[in-house]
C-alpha cells in the first residue's frame, strides 16, 4: 500500500505471496493434509537458511520502498 508505483506493489505481492505459500504448505504438512515436502517454515528453519534468505527478500522490499519515497 506505501509503494510509489506499480512496480513496488507487485515486488510486495509476490514477496508476500511466496512467503504465503511456504505457511500454507508447512500447515498443509502438518495436519497430514499433503505428504511431506521439505519445505520450512519461512521464519523457522535449521540452519538458518530461511531466515536468511526471507529476511534478505524483506530488506529489499523496504529498501525499494525506501528509496522512491
Amino acid at each position: 500500500m506505501r509503494a510509489p508505483d506499480m512496480f513496488g506493489s507487485l515486488i510486495a505481492v509476490g514477496i508476500t505471496a511466496l512467503v504465503a505459500i511456504q505457511v500454507i504448505i508447512n500447515v498443509a504438512v502438518v495436519t497430514s493434509s499433503m505428504p511431506a515436502t521439505g519445505m520450512p517454515l519461512p521464519f523457522f528453519s535449521y540452519r538458518w537458511n530461511s531466515i536468511i534468505y526471507t529476511i534478505m527478500r524483506d530488506g529489499n522490499i523496504a529498501e525499494y520502498i525506501k528509496s522512491k519515497c
